[in-house]
Parts: C-alpha cells; structure tokens; sequence
C-alpha cells in the first residue's frame, strides 16, 4: 500500500497572510486540524496546526478585553506561527515508511509532493484508518493473539489450522516476541468458535497471548 492510495487529495491550503482568527475558523468550518501553507504561486512554505493558532492565542489570565483580543488576533499572520521546516512525502512512498516518518519526528500529518507540486495530505488518522483494516477492526469475529517461535513456516502452519477448521483471515499483525527467538501474532478469525480456536492452535505456540470474541458495537 502506498501514500498515493490513502492521501486526501486535492489538499485544503492557506497562504500565510491570512489572521490566525480567520484561519481558525476556516479549520472549524473545514473541520480540519492543519493546513498546508502555500505562496502566491502555490509552492509549500510551511505547515500550521489548529495548535499552532491556538498558542498565538492570549492566555484566559490576560487583562486584555475582547476586542483588544480580537484586534490583537487579527494583526497576528499565520507566517509568524506557522512551521517553515516541513518534512514532506512522495505519493509513492510505502505507508509504512510515512508511518515511521511521523512517528520518528513526533508529527501528525506529511504533506504529499509530486516534484515540487504539493498534491496530497497523509495524516495520523489515515494511519488510525489503514490499521483498523489491517486488523479486521470493524468485523466482529475471533481475536487471537500468539506468540511463537520465530522460524520459517511458524504462520504458515497456524494458517493452516485456521483454514482445516473451516475459518476465515481476516486480519494480520505481527510484533517482536518476548524472547529474541519469537514473534507475537494477532489474527483476526472469522468462521471459528473460539475453544475451538484456542484447542486447535494451542499446540503450535509457545504461548496464547490473548483471545476473545470481538462484537462491534
């Protein structure tokens, strides 16, 4: 899966002479929480966050009146609150590898670039949403979690037992075991009881980690 099939696309901007009054209220009517900041011509200069704005803002102790605030907020730019350092992405970077960049840098969004054109938007909740689906998280079903000793043919022979009982893939993840020598498995089962699950695979693991039916409420 790459970011070109999960982006939103074409991407919401602002140009960096907007108030930041202005522009939360364009993020609350857009319901967003950043923008992409652009020139005149549309090149990428920066990035600002609904947090961003919100810090520019007075604090609730200010002896300031309203429309002190107000006439304050609104001489305030976005260019002065707005990130210019921005770490961007290709359409065609894996999903996995956007994942560790915003994960790496502790940001929530990688604007998307296609040359030095901005075409597109990967968030955290884009992430929240592909792994939701990696994981059979809006099925109800079997949940199974195992861990197993990490060598060739160790997912292949629980895949087996799960298709002898007649049972349906879902979804798939996989972490670091406990023990450098193991792997943890959560598997997302549908067509199984779960004792016969848990009976069934107990002998090919080192350990069942968790298991339970999942209902979607």
């Amino acid at each position: 899966m790459l970011v070109k099939e999960r982006m939103t696309s074409p991407v919401l901007t602002i140009t960096p002479d907007v108030s930041i009054q202005d522009a939360l209220a364009r993020m609350h009517h857009d319901k967003v929480r950043r923008y992409p900041v652009v020139d005149k011509h549309g090149k990428l200069i920066g990035i600002v966050t609904e947090g961003d704005l919100l810090n520019a803002k007075p604090s609730e102790a200010t002896t300031l009146s309203v429309w002190e605030i107000t006439a304050l907020l609104n001489k305030i730019t976005v260019e002065r609150v707005m990130c210019a350092k921005v770490i961007t992405t290709t359409e065609d970077c894996p999903i996995e590898e956007a994942a560790r960049i915003m994960a790496d840098n502790e940001i929530s969004s990688l604007p998307v670039m296609r040359d030095k054109s901005l075409v597109g938007m990967i968030t955290e909740t884009d992430i929240f949403h592909i792994m939701l689906e990696l994981m059979g998280g809006r099925t109800p079903g079997v949940r199974l979690t195992v861990e197993v000793l990490n060598k060739p043919g160790k997912l292949y022979e629980i895949a087996g037992i799960i298709q002898k009982l007649g049972g349906d893939i879902l979804g798939l993840a996989a972490i670091l075991g406990s023990r450098a020598e193991t792997r943890i498995f959560t598997i997302k089962v549908v067509g199984i009881e779960l004792d016969a699950l848990r009976k069934a695979v107990g002998s090919a693991a080192e350990q069942i980690v968790d298991i339970r039916e999942t209902k979607i409420s």
